[in-house]
């Protein structure tokens, strides 16, 4: 199976802003949270998309 259209991640440092099917991963800081965007942005083969200060998601197009 190919996945062509998705959210495949969910960066935050707010919790309580986000929820859903995606994975959510949790940060403590505004650098923490450009690291973790940018590593599984790579990782995933992905693009990171900042939503705001405080939360990025990982899509696939």
């Amino acid at each position: 199976m190919i996945v062509e259209k998705a959210i495949l991640a969910i960066i935050t440092t707010k919790e309580e802003q986000v929820g859903g099917g995606a994975p959510i991963f949790i940060c403590t800081s505004n650098e923490e949270l450009q690291l973790f965007s940018t590593n599984l942005e790579a990782i995933m083969d992905g693009i990171a998309h900042r939503l705001s200060d405080e939360v990025y998601i990982i899509v696939k197009h």
